[in-house]
């Protein structure tokens, strides 16, 4: 359930995001490589960032929003502008894929690539070297950049180690820790900053999510706004949420029947975060205190929660969906059964 950024601007800036601009705006350098935890917003910054380099009248808070330039980024058309991202990505946001790719995948000959292609890496590149267009600079945007493979990222970092002319770089990822050293280091880091509470709830709000599910979304999502965000819009009903402890402890796939894998593992894994803090004393993140069912032992917690890290190298492969929606929830009903 991780939120995807909007596939157009939003009219207002999330708040959190609109106080970052100005900060990275007044330091100097080529790359920045933004960083942290899913749903606090880095492709919309790193999106703010790009706008206000190419910008025909920024400002100290950013891109003026209305001139050329900006109109060019927001039809997704801008000559100085590179998007890398996998081609999943790409079409979720209304990014245009390179002919070459979307006449590949009109013609059946493969599907939308769900990492970033060393192909793409290679355009990006010659597109760095090429002069700009608007007289502005130019600007590569890559994300999420931890879904570049080892020879992508090879091909980047030539690029990164010395940067053609006038060409900026902004990385944007959920995942740093996964990137080449090499990479992170020609980077100026910025980690993403977490808004407060009262911030999130006020922003969900505004999004029009009733104040009660805001909570419940924030909570279920670990506070991380965007994610909370996608969680209000899913259709979940909450109830779900608070008795999804007991459906597990029962082994009541019916619950999640309608879920992917993948969804429902990420909440398994939640889950057993949660029962392995309550059991050393530590508030629950993701569950309310009272939704849980205590009573299982700490060995059987953490041997699921090394089951549930496992299930996570292959939980994109295509096994039977409903098969592995039964495993995971019996090896769950096994985890949560009460110590004897």
């Amino acid at each position: 359930m991780s939120a995807a950024p909007a596939a157009t601007d939003a009219p207002a800036l999330a708040p959190w995001i609109k106080a970052q601009i100005a900060d990275l705006l007044a330091q100097r350098g080529h790359a920045w490589l933004l960083m942290g935890p899913s749903g606090l917003g880095q492709y919309d910054l790193a999106l703010q960032l790009v706008r206000a380099w190419l910008c025909e009248q920024p400002s100290a808070a950013g891109a003026c929003g209305h001139c050329g330039s900006c109109h060019a980024i927001e039809v997704r058309t801008h000559a100085d502008l590179c998007v890398l991202m996998p081609e999943t990505w790409m079409i979720r946001l209304g990014w245009p894929l390179s002919e070459r790719a979307q006449t590949e995948i009109d013609d059946k000959k493969r599907k939308p690539s769900k990492e970033i292609r060393v192909d793409a890496m290679r355009d990006a590149v010659e597109f760095s070297q090429r002069t700009s267009a608007r007289g502005r600079g130019k600007a590569v945007l890559v994300f999420p950049a931890e879904d570049m493979n080892n020879i992508t990222a090879n091909a980047l970092l030539k690029t990164l180690e010395e940067p053609p002319g006038d060409v900026k770089f902004v990385l944007a990822s959920e995942s740093a820790h996964q990137l080449l050293p090499t990479i992170r280091s020609r980077c100026l880091g910025h980690t993403m900053r977490w808004p407060d509470a009262a911030t999130s709830q006020q922003w969900l709000q505004s999004q029009g999510v009733d104040a009660g599910l805001a909570q419940q979304a924030l909570l279920a999502t670990g506070g991380r706004p965007q994610d909370a965000l996608a969680f209000a819009q899913s259709g979940l009903d909450p109830a779900v949420w608070s008795n999804f402890c007991k459906a597990m402890a029962r082994g009541d796939v019916a619950l999640v029947r309608d879920w992917s894998p993948a969804e429902l593992l990420a909440t398994q894994q939640k889950l057993c975060h949660d029962l392995l803090a309550l059991s050393v004393g530590a508030a629950p993140r993701f569950f309310a205190a009272q939704d849980l069912l205590p009573g299982t032992t700490l060995a059987a917690l953490t041997q699921w929660s090394q089951a549930l890290s496992a299930q996570q190298r292959t939980i994109e492969h295509p096994f039977n969906a409903g098969l592995l929606l039964e495993s995971l929830v019996s090896q769950a009903q096994r985890a949560l059964a009460p110590a004897r």
